[in-house]
């Protein structure tokens, strides 16, 4: 198979310098405000999704080893599961999805709320975040309902 690349479009500006300092409960919203910059020729890709109070970021974790398919997920104690059942940023291709609160947009910039990657992290899209109601109906968490006790 021939490799596949992805030129970024912006990057983060996050107060996360260090994964370290990075939120990992999934029950509770990182609260860190920042900004998603994307470069100015992207800014007419910008249009109409200032209705939205929500953004779907996809991003390269451009600092993680990719090194394991297995998890340890810090909320549930001595579970072990695999990458694909995380969100874990250690993946074999390291991509990011995540959802931010949209607070506003000016130019090709976009300032956002609950923010969970680090600072300079390169931005490869952005989609508005609005899930199919029939599947609301029907959905399931495995393992991250069971640890956090309740339900989506």
């Amino acid at each position: 198979m021939e490799p596949i690349t992805y030129e970024p479009i912006g990057e983060i500006r996050s107060p996360f310098e260090d994964p370290s300092e990075v939120p990992v409960d999934p029950d509770e919203p990182s609260g860190a405000a920042g900004r998603v910059e994307l470069e100015p020729e992207y800014e007419p890709g910008l249009d109409g999704l200032d209705g939205f109070s929500h953004v779907t970021i996809l991003a390269h974790l451009h600092r993680s080893p990719a090194d394991t398919l297995r998890a340890h997920p810090p909320f549930a104690e001595g579970l072990e599961v695999g990458v694909f059942a995380t969100a874990s940023p250690n993946r074999p291709n390291p991509i990011a999805q995540t959802v931010v609160r949209l607070e506003a947009i000016e130019g090709s910039t976009l300032h956002v709320d609950g923010l969970d990657l680090l600072d300079g992290t390169p931005v490869l899209d952005l989609k508005p975040f609005a899930p199919k109601p029939s599947l609301l109906e029907e959905l399931e968490t495995g393992w991250i309902g069971e640890h956090l006790d309740q339900e989506y």
